[in-house]
């Protein structure tokens, strides 16, 4: 479910990202705006990223072999901190240099309404992208803001996508501004501002990112609610006295990995104890659909035999 909501806004952000970077592209070539220049870099940064995004996915979908024994799910983390570390930053970088450039070097825009028109329809685009990365994004946020959804996702690609576009509607207000108040001051420095604008703007979003990207890369274990489930499910099995130990780690946004220690009597029998063990993964998958890979491991409840 969630790697096919994924696919659909990365789909619907690649498609308007292509069209804006286009377009803006047109508009740099007919005015001369930085802003505009800046802004179709970062679109086809955005471009870029989608294909990236996607491309993890696909990556994710191989099956486990012997160097990769539990699977290439990370693969989906990888291209999303790739997305933040490169082209969020190179965008960055490019939109801070060209700012300056153009406040150190102010040049007149020609035909400035041009750009306006085109910023203005870009707006139009983004907004339907950043309206199905929120309709997508919902069903798993849940009752959390969107913040902490950013923060505690598990799933890589919707809030890139959700901070890409985010990042895209300022920058092309922050464009917008620029061109148009050099167009009610006469002075181009303005479009200069608006681009330096950008371009800090792209570098905070790329460190918002690189942050969350790097945790899910090194590996997260299960939310508080997902370990509790967990917890629960094995006590209430059947001949597990306590849970001694658990820890659980995501292998990619679909899958988890768990391993527990749980106490059983003293006197319990080795059939007893293997099933035990069958009914305890089952009571967990059930639990948590997710946690595909368990490791459970039975010891005596010493706190009884004292």
């Amino acid at each position: 479910m969630s790697t096919e909501g994924s696919t659909k806004a990365i789909l619907a952000a690649l498609a308007a990202n292509a069209g804006i970077a286009a377009a803006k592209f047109i508009g740099f070539a007919i005015t001369g705006s930085s802003s505009m220049l800046a802004e179709a870099v970062h679109s086809v940064a955005d471009t870029s990223n989608q294909g990236l995004l996607l491309f993890g996915q696909r990556q994710a979908r191989k099956q486990a072999d012997s160097l990769h024994q539990f699977g290439y799910g990370r693969s989906r983390y990888f291209y999303s901190f790739v997305v933040a570390l490169v082209l969020f930053s190179l965008g960055s970088i490019f939109a801070l240099y060209e700012g300056y450039h153009k406040i150190s070097h102010p040049v007149e825009l020609t035909s400035p309404l041009v750009a306006v028109a085109i910023l203005v329809v870009a707006i139009a685009l983004e907004s339907y992208s950043f309206r199905t990365a929120m309709v997508e994004s919902r069903p798993l946020k849940g009752g959390s803001s969107w913040w902490q959804f950013i923060r505690r996702s598990r799933n890589p690609e919707l809030p890139v996508v959700l901070l890409e576009d985010t990042g895209a509607l300022i920058g092309l207000v922050f464009a917008l501004l620029g061109v148009g108040l050099t167009i009610l001051t006469g002075d181009p420095v303005w479009d200069g501002i608006g681009t330096m604008l950008i371009g800090v703007l792209l570098g905070v979003i790329a460190v918002i990112l690189m942050v969350e990207m790097h945790s899910l890369l090194i590996g997260e274990g299960a939310t508080a609610e997902e370990c509790s489930a967990i917890q629960a499910a094995l006590e209430n099995t059947r001949h597990v006295d306590r849970v001694i130990h658990l820890r659980t780690q995501y292998l990619g946004p679909d899958e988890m990995l768990v391993g527990a220690k749980i106490a059983l009597a003293a006197d319990t029998d080795l059939a007893t104890v293997a099933a035990t063990i069958d009914n305890a993964e089952a009571a967990v998958r059930a639990a948590v659909p997710i946690a595909k890979v368990i490791y459970l491991e039975p010891d005596l409840d010493r706190a009884l035999t004292r």
